[in-house]
């Protein structure tokens, strides 16, 4: 148990734990977990849904809005099936392309989420320092354009992922921690030399990730900076609440990643249970939270969502 099958019969197959610990309570655990993936793919769903129906939205905060709602129900999408399967029909089993198709899927979509947040990062930062080329220099043809560089980004940047795993002999254990494939938890499966798959690793972080929490920070000194020039208590208060909505997102985004960075690099003696966790905290929060916080915090979409349910 827990050992690879032959390879040179079969491809290996990899066994999912679930949550450490907790083996033996599924369906307890599939209650909750059905209840977040619910609200995540009916909150993203009804966002991208009011933004394409209405036109007083095209606009293009919320085309980014529906960009990352988007790129949310595509992680949550991603995880669901075999997160379903192990709670509920205890099958732990995945076969190894369907393994590597997960965690491309995952990361890939992670990475959307991502560019989205800098490219939102931009939109409130030319809104509240050129308001009056705001129309003018984000067109709805530049909007597109960011959203399908970004989409590029994240596809180019995965795609060799699976390629350089997939060369890479898995003869040792096959237990992965999660209900389904990440990346840092594969790549302490292999019986052979990983520092190719480690060091692209460290390059898309820092390239995707690394760079678009240096663009958001950049983006909001600037912010600040205009704000604070402002004449009007009222006007400053206005245009930080404009950000307020993004500004979350970008917390409950990065906070949950970077904690789960930190956790794998230096807390490879911590409890399976908490390195569980904290990958369902990354995965499955920024998905449920981010539709219910636009919802509350912004008026066009609070309307819409009304005019839908009434």
């Amino acid at each position: 148990m827990g050992l690879f099958r032959n390879q040179s019969v079969d491809p290996p197959t990899f066994l999912m734990t679930g949550i450490p610990g907790l083996e033996g309570k599924g369906l307890w655990l599939a209650i909750p977990f059905c209840a977040m993936y619910a609200a995540a793919i009916l909150g993203n769903a009804l966002i991208i849904l009011a933004v394409a129906m209405v036109p007083s939205l095209h606009k293009p905060m919320y085309l980014f809005l529906s960009m990352l709602a988007v790129s949310e129900l595509g992680v949550s999408l991603s995880t669901l099936p075999t997160v379903l399967n192990v709670f509920i029909f205890d099958a732990r089993e995945i076969g190894m392309g369907a393994c590597f198709a997960q965690m491309f899927f995952i990361h890939c979509f992670t990475l959307m989420d991502s560019g989205v947040l800098w490219a939102m990062a931009f939109d409130r930062f030319v809104a509240i320092y050129n308001p009056l080329q705001y129309v003018t220099i984000l067109t709805s043809p530049r909007v597109a354009m960011m959203g399908f560089g970004i989409a590029t980004r994240s596809i180019v940047l995965m795609a060799p992922l699976p390629i350089l795993l997939r060369r890479l002999p898995f003869c040792g254990s096959n237990v992965l921690a999660h209900p389904y494939c990440l990346h840092p938890n594969l790549i302490r499966l292999p019986c052979a030399d990983v520092t190719v798959n480690n060091q692209y690793g460290l390059f898309v972080v820092l390239s995707t990730f690394g760079l678009d929490s240096l663009i958001i920070i950049l983006s909001y000194i600037m912010i600040v900076k205009t704000v604070l020039g402002i004449a009007s208590k009222e006007g400053r208060l206005k245009a930080l609440n404009t950000c307020v909505s993004h500004f979350c997102a970008v917390v409950i985004f990065f906070i949950p990643m970077i904690g789960v960075s930190m956790v794998h690099r230096f807390g490879r003696h911590a409890s399976p249970l908490v390195h569980a966790l904290m990958a369902n905290v990354y995965l499955l929060v920024p998905p449920v939270l981010n539709p219910i916080i636009y919802s509350m915090k912004t008026k066009e979409i609070r309307k819409v969502l009304y005019k839908f349910f009434s």
